[in-house]
């Protein structure tokens, strides 16, 4: 079983940046695929980034696509997204989640992860 706990958002402008990191619980890491996925009110959590159990395979929205990366550090079992030239529409709740799946892809289903983090709120003013 493995904790996830996010931090790092907040409100910036349009155009600015934030990276958020999830930290995760337990020694094993490493064996889990990543995701982050995000909540705007009155809509379904979407699909945001993935990556594999060893950072070498990731997987962007469309939406998110040469402005966020996703990025993995099995060291200090944390995942991180940077998120570069914000716009209003990013506006949501970010949620990091996790599937322990060795040696397996990215996934980008809801039902595709186990556990769940709380959540940090991102705000992009414009």
């Amino acid at each position: 079983q493995v904790q996830l706990v996010e931090s790092g958002g907040g409100l910036v402008q349009t155009g600015g940046s934030l990276r958020l990191s999830c930290a995760a619980s337990g020694r094993t890491f490493s064996s889990y695929s990543m995701g982050w996925f995000r909540q705007a009110p009155g809509k379904e959590r979407e699909f945001v980034a993935g990556v594999n159990w060893s950072g070498g395979s990731t997987y962007y929205a469309d939406s998110v696509k040469g402005r966020f990366t996703i990025s993995r550090d099995n060291a200090k079992n944390t995942a991180y997204l940077q998120m570069n030239s914000l716009k209003p529409e990013d506006t949501a709740v970010y949620y990091c989640a996790a599937v322990n799946a060795p040696g397996i892809g990215v996934f980008t289903k809801v039902y595709d992860y186990d556990y769940w983090g709380q959540g940090t709120q991102v705000t992009v003013s414009s």
